[in-house]
């Protein structure tokens, strides 16, 4: 008889480090936990909750036979409630950067009982929607939901959040490109200063580039989240001390990290080609729902859905954007910055 192998224990009384955080790892298995987390408005680590899921499925009007494509695939939340709406017939195909996440995703789709006659995941950017529409499509709708995922955010070893101490990573792609950290080092403090300001509209842009500038002239490498989060205060350390200023520097490394992590990840580069190459993948009659969460992406969208329609290549155009409800928002934190938009091909 095989030995049967014990969870491996954490030392204390609580996990020290993300590796120890066994529910992180497989927050499904842990039902009650999840049901508490997501009852005080939170995500629970290692888990994705997806965003305004009602209102992007009465956009795609997703119909039985229907082939279609979630673009970001992330934890499979939009996924899931796509291939439901198929009701085993058609076939939507996902793409993901991450490799890792893209396995663990159609894994938990499988167990959903959603097997290859339905599903397929491609390891993709989805900057390469035309390579993909080639050999798959072309589309009778689309979606993509261009947030990182929670438990991208949440694993420290990615880098992605300053609330964690990790190597300043960042990547969506954890195989390609270069990380945050080595991107810093190579950054002049002008490329700094109009990165924070293009990418997150950052106000404190000046001082932020100057004391990165600063650590880097004393030999200094700023490696990991910690090592960035405390050069934004140490930059910002000149401003009063009051009641304000911990939300201050709160939302400052907020927005600093989104600013690096577009950068590092092309993500405008990225989606205007994916927009370009767009109408060629749906059919006549095509969908699109796109969740934005930037206002630079947002423009981006709004900016290219207006053309196509004044090219008679969309027949109808989101007039206004769509946000979530003030009770989504309140019950998923993650929610509040999103902006959907959506067309359909003539």
């Amino acid at each position: 008889m095989e030995e049967h192998k014990r969870r491996k224990r954490y030392s204390g009384t609580h996990p020290k480090t993300f590796a120890e955080k066994y529910k992180e790892h497989d927050p499904e298995k842990y039902a009650d936990t999840v049901a508490r987390v997501i009852a005080k408005g939170s995500t629970p680590a290692g888990m994705h909750r997806p965003i305004m899921v009602e209102e992007v499925l009465e956009i795609l009007r997703i119909e039985p036979g229907e082939k279609g494509l979630d673009a970001t695939l992330g934890y499979g939340g939009h996924a899931r409630r796509i291939l439901a709406c198929l009701e085993g017939k058609g076939h939507l195909y996902g793409l993901d950067v991450d490799s890792a996440e893209m396995v663990r995703t159609r894994e938990r789709l499988r167990k959903a009982g959603f097997g290859e006659d339905i599903f397929t995941a491609v390891r993709e950017n989805f900057a390469n929607i035309d390579r993909v529409a080639r050999e798959y499509g072309p589309f009778q709708f689309v979606m993509a939901d261009l947030g990182v995922s929670s438990m991208q955010i949440d694993n420290p070893e990615r880098g992605f959040s300053y609330k964690e101490d990790g190597v300043l990573d960042l990547r969506l792609d954890p195989e390609n490109g270069i990380p945050a950290w080595k991107r810093l080092e190579r950054m002049r403090r002008e490329e700094i200063q109009g990165m924070l300001a293009e990418n997150a509209d950052e106000p404190y842009a000046g001082e932020i580039a100057a004391a990165i500038a600063r650590q880097r002239k004393k030999g200094t490498v700023i490696r990991t989240t910690t090592d960035l989060r405390r050069v934004i205060e140490n930059a910002l350390a000149y401003l009063p001390e009051n009641g304000e200023k911990r939300e201050l520097l709160k939302k400052t490394c907020q927005r600093v990290f989104q600013a690096l992590r577009i950068d590092v990840n092309d993500e405008f580069e990225v989606l205007e080609a994916f927009l370009r190459k767009l109408p060629g993948s749906l059919t006549a009659g095509g969908r699109v729902a796109i969740l934005t969460f930037h206002s630079g992406e947002d423009r981006l969208v709004k900016k290219a859905f207006q053309e196509y329609y004044r090219q008679h290549v969309f027949a109808e155009i989101s007039e206004k954007v769509i946000r979530p409800t003030p009770e989504e928002c309140r019950a998923n934190g993650r929610a509040r910055s999103t902006k959907l938009r959506w067309a359909v091909k003539a």
